[in-house]
């Protein structure tokens, strides 16, 4: 692995100009900057593109709308540095962030990917993250298993391990960091840095999360497209048992609301799981 620390930042936006500033800004502002700064336009029709006026030296991509993951993968495909930052437009890093990353790595350098706590602001007010989004770092995979622990504007990947896992899903409209931290953890150890160095903002009714019912629909497809890899006895098992917990949370919503296809379907996987 190549013992340089230059960091590509990758930025998706989609009509989020006033916030992308807060979040340049706060990359502009780190004590160890990156190298470049990638910001992907996903066909925003406000004034995004002006950006390029405030921010000369970042690096703007303009695509038509094809969603976040589209969006992130071009902008790792257009990266020139070892490593890879994310940052999701309306979050915002804490100064140290970046460093804090390079120092663990130059202290763990078998660990290809590391990640930090956060804070939560909710229509400007902190509020107190739920202990399901509770921080573990080493072997996790377990732990990433019920709901995505990892926030993709904590993350930092060195591009070997993007190019053995794979790019974000794009068929996934949402769930799709989860989707991927899966695929990395059931192999690798994840480095976790115990202090809240992002500041995600919540409250906005465009929010991915805000926008779409019943998250687990999503988190089952990232689950049932794992099963296809080469896991080990115990991880299928652990697999098989959230799989059969979440499909029985959906089962149980689909009675509720009468949708018979659903409810046959969802029984069927049950018991192929519980039993498989």
């Amino acid at each position: 692995m190549s013992k340089n620390y230059n960091i590509s930042v990758v930025i998706p936006t989609y009509n989020r100009y006033e916030v992308l500033k807060r979040a340049l800004a706060s990359v502009y502002s780190q004590t160890h900057q990156p190298k470049e700064v990638i910001v992907i336009d996903d066909g925003s029709n406000d004034e995004t593109s002006l950006i390029k006026k405030l921010f000369p030296q970042v690096k703007y991509i303009y695509q038509k709308n094809c969603g976040v993951s589209s969006a992130r993968n071009l902008g790792i495909k257009n990266s020139t540095c070892s490593w890879i930052a994310f940052l999701d437009s309306d979050d915002e890093w804490h100064r140290d962030k970046l460093a804090l990353h390079v120092e663990f790595h130059k202290n763990n350098r078998d660990i290809l990917m590391s990640y930090t706590d956060e804070k939560w602001i909710r229509d400007g007010i902190e509020v107190k993250i739920p202990k399901k989004f509770h921080k573990f770092g080493g072997d996790i995979f377990e732990k990433c298993l019920s709901h995505c622990i990892i926030a993709p504007s904590a993350a930092m990947m060195h591009i070997d391990l993007i190019n053995r896992v794979g790019l974000f899903d794009e068929s996934l409209e949402v769930c799709e960091d989860y989707e991927m931290w899966l695929r990395v953890t059931c192999r690798d150890k994840v480095g976790l840095i115990n202090e809240k160095l992002i500041t995600k903002y919540g409250g906005n009714d465009d929010q991915l999360s805000v926008k779409f019912w019943g998250m687990d629909r999503f988190r089952v497809h990232a689950l049932e497209k794992l099963m296809n890899l080469e896991l080990h006895l115990e991880q299928k098992k652990l697999l098989r048992e959230t799989l059969v917990k979440k499909y029985s949370v959906l089962l149980k919503g689909a009675i509720k609301y009468d949708k018979m296809l659903e409810i046959e379907e969802y029984k069927i996987k049950i018991e192929r799981y519980r039993f498989e």
